[in-house]
């Protein structure tokens, strides 16, 4: 039996990937949020909770991480920030594995990764797909969050990758600026070519 073809789909905030994972789910294709990932592993009994704690001091109580105390520990501190990286990226690292083994027998998977070309995450993928839209379409959507700030959102594009980049290098662009149906035309696309590859 062959391994199930493995998409990795990424893309810099604000871009729509999480729109185009859920259109993946509907499809029938198993989904890895990351995002959601590192969500587990910080909340409530979470499994990187402790060595968060050691590291960052009152960052942490029953709720699992306070996000705001530990934003404010990392923010604009490369040095705090990696520091955080290597306690959850091998603890996410961890539930991928256990999520590719459980949907081992499937033809496709869908490996949802913020930031996947920034890391050595591609190298596991057999397709990169890149969530893309206009710089006016990100700035709008990023800006409409609560709580999200110009400058909040100038620090996030400086650690992401440029969207140029991420095309350059992309298998396939998934463009979100130009329409629900050019969206979900190219996702079903997809998902077709990588159950005929996969096993």
């Amino acid at each position: 039996m062959k391994r199930p073809f493995v998409i990795g789909l990424t893309g810099s905030i604000g871009m729509g990937k999480s729109k185009i994972a859920s259109k993946f789910r509907h499809l029938g294709v198993p989904v890895f949020d990351a995002d959601a990932a590192v969500r587990a592993v910080q909340g409530p009994g979470g499994l990187a909770l402790p060595a968060i704690e050691a590291a960052f001091p009152g960052t942490t109580g029953k709720a699992g991480v306070d996000r705001a105390k530990l934003g404010a520990a990392v923010f604009g501190d490369p040095k705090a920030l990696k520091k955080l990286e290597r306690i959850v990226h091998p603890l996410v690292g961890r539930l991928q594995r256990q999520f590719r083994q459980r949907y081992r027998s499937r033809k496709a998977i869908l490996l949802d990764i913020p930031l996947l070309l920034e890391g050595d995450g591609w190298k596991g993928v057999d397709l990169i797909a890149v969530a893309s839209a206009p710089f006016h379409v990100q700035r709008a959507r990023v800006l409409a969050r609560p709580g999200m700030t110009e400058e909040k959102f100038r620090n996030v594009l400086k650690h992401q990758m440029p969207d140029s980049e991420k095309r350059r290098i992309a298998d396939i662009v998934i463009e979100t600026g130009r329409g629900r149906l050019l969206t979900f035309r190219t996702v079903k696309a997809i998902a077709r070519v990588a159950r005929g590859t996969g096993g």
